[in-house]
């Protein structure tokens, strides 16, 4: 296989613009399926709320082991490009398989096989990205992993309304095999657009070793920074979760404003998110990701506070300030800790979404108990914390300037 060593910078346009493409089918896909799972389960499939329970756990479960050993894969040889078309193919037969079996079991085995395997498309598309910007564009790495993080986002803003249009209208099976479309069109781009890249040789011991190993230094700071990232993923499902609920208990407004809410997040999260890319070229990385994760724990307390909906409206500048830094610049932050390995680093922090929802869960139970504006301290607890971490942290060789 043919490897493009090179260094141009007119290529990067030709590059990222079909992986662009890749992310958002990928993201269309994700978001059409994902939102209304739980609805899937209870009325196509007539899982009881334990089968539910324990599905809605193994599923994000099986994305983080199958994408954390593919990762480690993906860092030994140059078949990145090969690893993209293999989610793509694996999520074609996850949703086909799914649109038509309804048996628990059989979706379980598919969850932890098939879909295991695609959820590594979303880390393993920005491990490629990484690559081609190191090539082509050092100094503007930041730049293009916030660009198709953005795109990334733009799929999620239609993608559950067109999913609830596609349920009315043709029910589940409709849903998956628009699902199944989307990730064959990846599959397709990557197969005929992205050529593979060249993986920078790992020394002999590590080679033969079972594993590519990490510097201990590296190793616990890796661990500790994606264990903070973790902690700030939390808050975004925890706070989801506990909105509608704390506007029309604690604020006194009605449940429909919490869509308002969350719908003007995610209007401001685009631009934001090219915004800060664009600032990464002229002021270093760190520091900018610490005041995202800042405005993180200002929000949170804010709206433990608030009186009434139009303050929350006022923090939603602040929210995705948050989400736009820790989302966009968290990947290249992990990215510079460990650059000879882009595919376990960028594992480590998309981890980090689904472990992060998983800690929300029992938190949201001890909000339900205690008052809707526990939920919001928490998520500001939360945010401190992961905030402290990194600030305490630091990568051995330093977060370079872009």
């Amino acid at each position: 296989m043919a490897l493009d060593t090179s260094r141009r910078q007119p290529q990067l346009l030709p590059a990222l613009l079909p992986l662009g493409l890749v992310f958002l089918a990928v993201g269309i896909s994700v978001a059409l399926v994902g939102p209304f799972l739980s609805l899937f389960l209870s009325t196509e499939v007539d899982a009881g709320p334990l089968q539910t329970t324990v599905f809605l756990i193994i599923n994000p479960l099986a994305g983080v082991v199958g994408s954390t050993v593919i990762g480690r894969i993906s860092d030994r040889r140059p078949i990145r490009r090969m690893l993209l078309v293999a989610g793509g193919l694996a999520g074609v037969a996850g949703c086909a398989v799914t649109a038509f079996a309804r048996d628990y079991w059989v979706l379980l085995a598919v969850t932890v096989t098939a879909f295991a395997v695609a959820g590594s498309l979303f880390p393993q598309s920005f491990a490629y990205a990484r690559q081609v910007l190191e090539r082509d564009a050092p100094d503007k790495a930041a730049l293009g992993i916030s660009a198709l993080r953005t795109v990334f986002s733009l799929a999620w803003v239609a993608g559950p309304a067109v999913a609830a249009y596609l349920v009315e209208a043709g029910g589940f099976r409709l849903v998956y095999g628009s699902a199944a479309v989307m990730y064959a069109v990846a599959t397709v781009i990557a197969i005929v657009k992205l050529r593979e890249v060249h993986t920078p040789a790992l020394p002999r011991v590590e080679e033969e070793a079972d594993h590519a190993p990490v510097p201990a230094t590296v190793r616990w700071r890796l661990l500790l920074s994606a264990a903070a990232f973790t902690l700030m993923q939390a808050p975004l499902t925890l706070g989801i979760q506990a909105l509608p609920l704390f506007i029309s208990e604690n604020l006194g407004g009605r449940v429909a404003q919490a869509g308002l809410v969350l719908g003007l997040c995610a209007a401001l999260e685009i631009p934001f998110m090219l915004a800060i890319g664009a600032l990464t070229t002229r002021l270093p990385l760190r520091p900018m990701l610490l005041a995202g994760a800042a405005c993180g724990v200002a929000y949170y307390s804010l709206a433990a506070v608030s009186t009434g909906v139009p303050l929350l409206l006022g923090g939603q500048v602040l929210n995705a300030l948050f989400i736009s830094a820790t989302s966009a610049l968290g990947i290249t932050y992990m990215q510079d800790l460990l650059p000879e390995q882009p595919g376990r680093a960028t594992t480590l922090f998309t981890n980090s979404f689904p472990l992060g929802a998983m800690l929300a869960g029992p938190l949201f139970g001890v909000a339900q108990s205690n008052g809707w504006r526990l939920a919001y301290w928490m998520c500001a607890g939360l945010c401190l914390v992961g905030l402290l971490m990194l600030v305490v942290l630091r990568t051995s060789r330093g977060t370079r300037k872009r």
